[in-house]
Parts: structure tokens; C-alpha cells; sequence
């Protein structure tokens, strides 16, 4: 009994200890994060982006550490001083990397201020500029972006320290190591762009057959991003979608009353796959019946209006002496001078044998549909530019200047519709039952500045386009969906978020020296357990030489 108790004693005691010795190895998880992977995509069979997703590596701060294997290293930089000369340099000599970890700053949910913050657009040309070189390159290892937090920046002082020690992460000196355990990225099959679409139908007088003439007013809704699951565009263009749904909701009271209703009609278009030369614009339009097509007077384009400015353009393809185009421009900066806001004429020429598209209106100018594009923006974007990244977060729109724009717009268009060019008439007045409504454009600004909504990634039932469908089905008749697969010039592979495990594992020598803890330990209990239960000559005769053994020979 005494025995098999004293069994039982260092048998608790063996577990116990193996217990503390496994947990030193081991190490603690120093924390969790949420990471957004990079964006992986093909453009014209030309692979793009990040094309790794797992990582498991030891960390440095820096691709320029004594000492360190950046091919078995993760590099941990602030987006915000990540040299882009350096690290491209590095890029097209083909330099072997672990991977990339890229922090952000804290995303703040503050909305824009009445004057802007100077530091608020450093930062995001900054993070614009790195955004946009990142994008057009090609990474053979994962690249991912997390938000700056207390965990991530102790986890990059600490590295840093050792770093200039010159004791970088490895196997042998031990350290931080990052794992993502993420299966490798497959492609989208059939991504599919939505567009959606709500009529205010005008009125007809009696015994006319004739259909009435349209006005569309559009903008686009979707994204693109060098991390999709953080590019939300509160500016581009959530901006915009916030106009429109603004104005289909102040025209919709106009146009229930019979006495109130124009003799035109409105087409409200939000379109996607803008970032991938306004493709969903350009399915929209074809399925335009004749009829349509030839009712349409014009189109208004709304176009990234959130930002703090005085001024406003109006990018045109027809030239700025056609009558129509004038009459147009005039009419919205008549209202705009009201405000003190300065409207200016902006025109660029449609090349037809160019495929690139540079303003949503040029798409409906190729088929000969007269269109503007309203934007705040000087120059038309390049390819995948300035299409709501991961710098264009809530805090970049002004809600004093959006409200500004949708009166500005909604004035023109009433005198437009209603034979009031040159007349000083507001019916939008603040006050009145058709006043704006601020709670309401605030409502989706907010929205859409925390949604992401890079369109291939969203698929046809999205919570975002179920919203915008809903909301413009209260405000128009016959509000409906269209889905259409994307143009195949574009290939996207999924895979956009992870977790991110931070641990901190010992050295080589650490395990060495446990190992022979654990192993003499194990020794020493064999040796009491042996003593114990067949006394010290039994354990002794273990070591004592066997007699030899003497045979006869025959």
C-alpha cells in the first residue's frame, strides 16, 4: 500500500513537472489579430497582388537587419513610414521575404470637420501613394494590413530592440513568430457585378403617346482596394450613393402629388464595377431599350463630392461651346453661387480606340447619350485609382459639404424640370416639408464608410445591396436588380480575412538545455522508482559486470 502510494506521489509529480517544462517550450500566445489580406488578382493573365495566404515565420522590424533571413522572416512595418523606392527596389530585384505585415493607423469613426485637418490628408496621401504602388506590383508571399493597437506596437518596439541588439528572430535566437493559418486563395468563378435601378415616372398630359423625356441621375457604389475587406470609399463613393438616395427621396414627395410631378422622367442608377472601367455602366446601357435611349436628355454622374471644397467640376466629353452642355453648367452654377460654391467646366475627349474609361459619363457618351460626371476630383483617376481604398475612410467626408452638394443638384434639376431657369426659386428650402434631411444622409454615409464593397467579393445578395435595393424601392417605382458576370479582363481569388497568432517561442539552446532538464529528471525518478520497489543491490547489480561463462570443449 505504502509503496504503490509513493507510486502514485512522484507519478503526480512527473506530470506536474512536465506540465511547467511544456508550457516554458511552448510559450504563450502573445495575442490574436484580426489581418486583411492583401488583394490577389489577374489583369489580362497578368497575376497581381499578394499570392500567398499562409504564413508561419519569425519576425524582424526592417529589411535591412543584421543577421536576419528574410525568406524565412516576416518584415512588420507602419504602412505610414514604409519607404515605397526602398521596398519597390527590393520588389523588382526579387527579394526572397516571409511576409509582410503592414500596420495601419487606427481607423477613427469621427466624421469629417468643417475645415479639414492637414494631418488627416498627409496621412491619407500617404497611404493613398502606397496603396496604389502596392496594387500595380506582384508579391510571391503573403501581405497583410492590420490596425495599429497596444499589442502590435509593443510586439514591434520589442522586435526593434532586439533588431539593433543584433539578435533577430530565428530558430536559433528565438523570438516573435507570426503564423496565419489560411488555406491558399482560390479563384472567383463567376464574379458578378449588381446594378440597380428606380424610376419616378413624370407626367404625361392627356392624350399624349409621345414618352416623356429622362433624366438619369447615377452613381457608382462599389469599391476596390488594396486590402478588399477595409476598402469602404466614404468618399468613392459613398459620397455619391448618399446624393442620390438623398435626392430620389426629396423627388419622390415631389412626384406623388399629381399637382408637383414633372413632365420628365427620373432614372435613379446605382452601378457597379466602376473601378474596372465602369463596366457595370456599360451592361447597364446596353440593355436600354430604343425607346429609352431616345428619351434620355441627359445623364448626371455623381462623383467623390464629400471632401471640404469651395469648388466643384463639371467633366464633360462633348465639347463646352455645345448649347446643351452650357445650359446645363449654367443652370447648376446659378445655385451654386447662392451657396458660395464655385462650379468650373472641365472637358476631356473621348478617344473611341482606347478602351480605358476614364468618367462614368464616357461610357454613356459612346453611345451617344448626352452625360456629365459632378466630382470634386481635378483629373480623371487612373486605372484601380482613387476607387475608395483603405485611406478613404468616414473621416475624410464632410457632411456639411455632401448636404451642400444634394442642395445644389436638386435646386438645378427642379428648375430644370419644372421651367424655372434663371428664377430665383428654392423649393428645397431648410424648414419646409421638402426640406433636406440631415439625419438620413448621415445615416448612410456612416454605413457605407464601414462597409466594404469591392464587387466581386460581395455576391448577389449582399447585405449592402439588399439595403440599397430596399431603400431605393421606397423612394421609386419599379425598382429592380441586374446581375451580370464581370468582365473576364479582371480574375479575383478569395480569401480577405485571417486571424493572426503572435507567439513568443524560445531559442534553439533554450529547448537544448529543457531537453536535458526534463531527460535527467526522467533519470533521477527511474532511479528512486527502481530503489524503491527493488532495493539499492538490485540497482546496483544493474552496473555490476555479468559472470562470464566457461563451456567445455567436446
Amino acid at each position: 500500500m505504502k509503496g504503490g502510494r509513493r507510486q502514485r506521489a512522484i507519478g503526480q509529480a512527473v506530470v506536474a513537472l512536465m506540465t511547467v517544462l511544456m508550457s516554458m517550450v511552448v510559450a504563450d500566445a502573445a495575442a490574436v489579430v484580426d489581418v486583411y489580406r492583401m488583394i490577389q488578382y489577374d489583369l489580362k493573365g497578368n497575376p497581381m497582388g499578394s499570392r500567398r495566404a499562409a504564413l508561419n515565420h519569425h519576425t524582424v522590424s526592417g529589411f535591412d537587419v543584421q543577421g536576419a533571413d528574410l525568406s524565412r522572416a516576416v518584415v512588420i512595418l507602419p504602412a505610414l513610414k514604409v519607404n515605397i523606392s526602398s521596398l519597390d527596389e527590393f520588389v523588382q530585384n526579387k527579394g526572397l521575404l516571409g511576409g509582410l505585415l503592414l500596420l495601419l493607423p487606427q481607423r477613427s469613426d469621427e466624421t469629417g470637420g468643417a475645415e479639414g485637418d492637414d494631418s488627416d490628408e498627409k496621412v491619407a496621401k500617404a497611404l493613398a501613394e502606397l496603396e496604389q504602388w502596392l496594387v500595380h506590383n506582384t508579391f510571391q508571399y503573403p501581405v497583410y494590413f492590420a490596425y495599429e493597437d497596444e499589442n502590435l506596437l509593443k510586439l514591434l518596439h520589442e522586435v526593434a530592440a532586439s533588431d539593433a541588439a543584433g539578435r533577430p528572430a530565428s530558430a536559433t535566437n528565438g523570438g516573435y513568430k507570426l503564423v496565419v493559418s489560411a488555406p491558399e486563395a482560390k479563384k472567383l468563378t463567376t464574379p458578378t457585378i449588381t446594378n440597380i435601378q428606380g424610376w419616378l415616372p413624370g407626367l404625361r398630359a392627356e392624350g399624349d403617346s409621345l414618352m416623356l423625356p429622362t433624366i438619369a441621375i447615377v452613381a457608382s457604389y462599389d469599391t476596390f482596394g488594396a486590402a478588399p475587406a477595409l476598402a469602404s470609399g466614404s468618399d468613392s463613393n459613398g459620397s455619391g450613393v448618399a446624393m442620390l438616395l438623398e435626392l430620389a427621396r426629396l423627388f419622390s414627395r415631389l412626384y406623388a402629388n399629381p399637382n408637383t410631378r414633372g413632365r420628365y422622367n427620373l432614372l435613379f442608377g446605382l452601378t457597379s464595377g466602376s473601378p474596372y472601367n465602369y463596366n457595370g455602366t456599360s451592361n447597364w446601357l446596353r440593355n436600354f431599350d430604343q425607346r429609352l435611349r431616345e428619351s434620355m436628355e441627359y445623364a448626371l454622374c455623381l462623383n467623390s463630392l464629400g471632401s471640404s471644397s469651395d469648388r466643384m467640376l463639371l467633366h464633360v466629353s462633348k465639347p463646352p461651346e455645345n448649347a446643351f452642355i452650357q445650359q446645363i453648367f449654367s443652370e447648376i452654377e446659378s445655385v451654386a453661387k447662392d451657396s458660395d460654391l464655385t462650379v468650373e467646366l472641365k472637358h476631356k475627349k473621348i478617344n473611341i480606340s482606347n478602351s480605358r474609361v476614364a468618367w462614368e459619363h464616357e461610357q454613356f457618351s459612346r453611345q451617344r447619350i448626352t452625360a456629365v460626371t459632378l466630382s470634386h476630383l481635378e483629373e480623371p483617376p487612373e486605372l484601380l485609382q482613387r476607387t475608395g481604398g483603405i485611406a478613404d475612410i468616414r473621416r475624410s467626408v464632410n457632411e456639411t459639404v455632401v448636404l451642400r452638394n444634394i442642395k445644389v443638384v436638386a435646386e438645378s434639376l427642379a428648375r430644370h424640370i419644372y421651367g424655372q431657369q434663371g428664377k430665383q426659386v428654392e423649393l428645397f428650402a431648410a424648414g419646409s416639408n421638402l426640406a433636406l434631411n440631415p439625419s438620413y444622409v448621415r445615416s448612410w454615409l456612416n454605413l457605407l464608410g464601414r462597409t466594404s464593397r469591392v464587387a466581386p467579393f460581395l455576391g448577389k445578395n449582399a447585405p449592402i445591396i439588399n439595403a440599397l435595393h430596399k431603400e431605393l424601392s421606397q423612394h421609386t417605382k419599379d425598382a429592380s436588380l441586374q446581375h451580370e458576370t464581370l468582365d473576364s479582363t479582371f480574375l479575383f481569388y478569395d480569401s480577405t480575412k485571417a486571424q493572426l497568432n503572435v507567439y513568443q517561442v524560445a531559442s534553439v539552446t533554450f529547448d537544448f538545455i529543457v531537453a536535458l532538464a526534463v531527460g535527467s529528471y526522467l533519470m533521477l525518478l527511474f532511479i528512486v522508482l527502481f530503489i524503491s520497489t527493488k532495493g539499492v543491490k538490485d540497482f546496483v547489480g544493474i552496473f555490476r559486470k555479468a559472470p562470464s561463462r566457461k563451456y567445455k570443449s567436446t
